[in-house]
């Protein structure tokens, strides 16, 4: 079957295991549907995500006038303690700064390849984790704006990492942890004013990924390096692809590349 359109992030429905959904605008692929076939994928051109030209992508599917114009591509994004919107305070746009910043967000712990602090809004759990590929997450404090989330994670990643080696989580060289232990022993270097939004309570949730075969090794699919690739599809985790001879692709990370998929 043939597909064409620009990528975006995968969607996803929480199950055993995780359902992966590859979204175009006119038709979606179901992607575990299409394990263990032949995928060939073909790069045609750009498509930035906020103006739709046929511009070389710069960050988050954007084009690199819009990302460093479009409210959503803000500092704050990337760094939430750097949020201003319960200041009354605009970045770019302050009524979509608000809609987004003043919103409840929890701080997080997760296991990908290692233990890590994340940010993320309520709304988007358990999406936030399903796409960094983590197998066991839990929440460590909910709180009501963007801003006191940020505060917390940073001063949480004096004691713990704040990345995920994505080769490690491909690779599925994990350990399984105790993240309540991990939650109870990073409770005292929480900010003073975030500590009454401790969650002591919240379970420690675990995922599973549709996947075959885990890479030996990876080897990262550059579609602007290597514009037409083929390879039997052996798994699916957080926004990546993994291929039978090792390949991996970052869905997430090739937003508004416009493609063309093919498969059998």
């Amino acid at each position: 079957m043939q597909y064409e359109g620009v990528l975006r992030k995968m969607q996803t429905e929480i199950g055993n295991p995780i359902q992966y959904f590859l979204v175009f605008e006119d038709s979606f692929i179901h992607m575990n549907q299409i394990l263990d076939k032949e995928l060939e994928i073909s790069f045609i051109k750009y498509q930035c995500l906020n103006c739709g030209e046929d511009r070389p992508i710069y960050r988050q599917g954007c084009c690199r006038y819009c990302f460093f114009e479009i409210p959503s591509a803000g500092d704050w994004i990337m760094k939430p303690e750097l949020s201003t919107a319960h200041l009354d305070q605009e970045d770019r746009d302050l009524e979509y700064e608000k809609k987004v910043q003043l919103q409840p967000h929890v701080v997080y712990l997760a296991n990908s390849s290692n233990v890590k602090v994340g940010v993320t809004r309520k709304s988007q759990v358990p999406t936030r984790w399903i796409d960094q590929g983590a197998h066991e997450a839990i929440i460590m404090v909910e709180v009501p704006n963007r801003y006191l989330a940020g505060i917390t994670e940073v001063a949480l990643k004096d004691h713990v990492s704040d990345k995920t080696n994505w080769r490690r989580m491909l690779t599925n060289t994990l350990e399984d942890l105790d993240l309540s232990e991990w939650r109870e022993r990073l409770k005292p270097y929480i900010p003073e004013e975030v500590a009454d939004y401790y969650m002591s309570d919240a379970e420690e949730l675990e995922l599973h990924f549709p996947v075959l075969q885990y890479p030996s090794k990876v080897k990262s699919l550059n579609l602007e390096k290597s514009p037409q690739y083929k390879g039997t599809l052996k798994g699916i985790k957080g926004q990546y692809l993994l291929f039978d001879d090792n390949t991996v692709f970052n869905i997430r990370g090739s937003e508004g590349y416009y493609v063309g998929l093919n498969f059998q």
